[in-house]
């Protein structure tokens, strides 16, 4: 039968544009080679968040004196946490397969290729099976990226991200190549459960992407608890677990996780020759569209923003073009909130002070928060509001405190709308609440 959509890859692009297109009554194909869910549910963010949420309450139990509580002889299982990881994991990838299917959505197991395109059809081959359909949506994501320097490659010393998560014992010590949003979290979870953490950074700042206000936090308290963090430092050449500096030192540790980012997965797309492509990432517009009539792209193989949820929202925007919705949808690529998953949590949506001229930053300590107080003692945290000086538009939040990302949905909001400080100050946030400290630090703006 000749589909209306196909979609390479089930990741959360791709089961969301098809059961998108499935409800609007569409014949649907979804071709995925590993597991329904993506990188994100099954080697990313929800392996990743069942892991340091165990880390967490090993942590916080350890700690608990701080609140009047004693707990002695606390212990942790990681093969348990392992355990409990799959079975979250699981569970969640029978839950998009049962709601796909329930849309009456066929899924395909296997490897996808595309054979041959033309402006009303595409065809495409997965297990020694031909399919076709009116419209394409490549949805097939990213893997890590390992960087050319010597030694590293083949090295069994040396770990991505998917490894670590899958492995069933800790490392004895880490060092981890990467500050960025990957390396920090893992970091995290290691230095919560006692590993020893080195982190190589060759930027000047961890979470570099970040803004610097968030990195000024962070940096003082990982180091205190034990985290060395080398910035402005890059390695040269890596000799089984040895990695070696641009400055000459040489550091051991019983694993090395490179945590550099990640690149587009464009396998299997030969065939379309015209595609174009930047820095190696398919090339959208606004609707994500790619320069060939019928075929669209969503989440990290466009190489914008390699978050779940701008994959998700980039679907539904590719789905809606293709039903031809009306209103036109755009992605509002200035109002994406991001969260890193450390301990204490970061949150941030817009743009960052001095990205733009003409905005003032207002910066206020979450103790301002009673709840903060009460819930996080010897913390202080921080809520950064960049706003415009002249129309008093918020256009940009940080956020460094728990549970940040709970509430960074708000400030989200603000920046999407367009919320100036006067119209902020009308919403009523609940008390107590952490969230307060976003109308606090609007309300200390003159």
């Amino acid at each position: 039968m000749a589909y209306f959509l196909a979609i390479i890859g089930g990741g959360p692009a791709g089961y969301t544009a098809a059961e998108q297109a499935s409800k609007a009554g569409k014949d649907v194909v979804l071709f995925e080679q590993n597991a329904l869910g993506g990188t994100c549910l099954n080697v990313g963010c929800i392996p990743t968040k069942s892991l340091l949420y165990g880390a967490k309450q090993y942590y916080n139990a350890t700690h608990a004196q701080r609140y009047g509580v004693t707990a002695e002889n606390v212990s942790y299982d990681f093969s348990a946490m392992q355990r409990r990881k799959t079975i979250v994991v699981r569970k969640l990838v029978a839950g998009i397969r049962q709601r796909l299917q329930n849309e009456h959505c066929t899924i395909v197991s296997g490897a996808a290729t595309v054979v041959s395109r033309t402006d009303t059809s595409v065809t495409i081959q997965c297990s020694g099976q031909t399919y076709e359909a009116e419209n394409l949506l490549i949805c097939t994501g990213s893997s890590s990226f390992i960087p050319p320097i010597p030694g590293i490659q083949d090295n069994p010393a040396v770990w991505d991200s998917t490894v670590a998560l899958d492995s069933k014992e800790l490392p004895a010590s880490v060092i981890i190549i990467g500050g960025g949003v990957i390396g920090m979290e893992f970091a995290t979870l290691y230095n919560a459960l006692g590993i020893p953490v080195t982190i190589i950074e060759a930027l000047p700042r961890i979470l570099a992407t970040l803004d610097e206000c968030i990195s000024d936090y962070l940096t003082p308290v990982y180091t205190k608890r034990g985290v060395d963090i080398r910035t402005s430092t890059k390695v040269t050449a890596v000799e089984d677990n040895t990695v070696i500096l641009d400055s000459g030192e040489q550091l051991q540790a019983d694993k090395i996780l490179v945590c550099v980012g990640r690149r587009a997965n464009i396998q299997g797309l030969e065939a379309l020759t015209d595609l174009e492509y930047n820095r190696g990432a398919i090339v959208v517009d606004d609707f994500m569209r790619t320069n060939l009539k019928n075929i669209y792209a969503a989440g990290d193989v466009t190489g914008k923003i390699m978050l779940a949820h701008v994959a998700s929202r980039q679907a539904e925007v590719a789905v809606g073009r293709m039903l031809k919705q009306i209103p036109v949808q755009r992605i509002a690529y200035n109002a994406i909130p991001s969260v890193v998953y450390t301990y204490p949590e970061v949150a941030s949506v817009g743009i960052s002070e001095g990205a733009l001229e003409g905005c003032e930053a207002h910066t206020l300590p979450m103790t301002y928060s009673g709840r903060f107080v009460a819930e996080n003692e010897g913390e202080t945290g921080l809520c950064k509001l960049v706003v415009n000086t002249k129309s008093q538009a918020i256009m940009g939040v940080h956020l460094v405190g728990n549970p940040s990302s709970e509430f960074i949905a708000a400030a989200s909001f603000a920046v999407r709308m367009g919320y100036t400080l006067p119209e902020f100050r009308q919403v009523v946030f609940p008390h107590p609440t952490v969230a307060e400290i976003l109308r606090e630090t609007v309300n200390e703006i003159q």
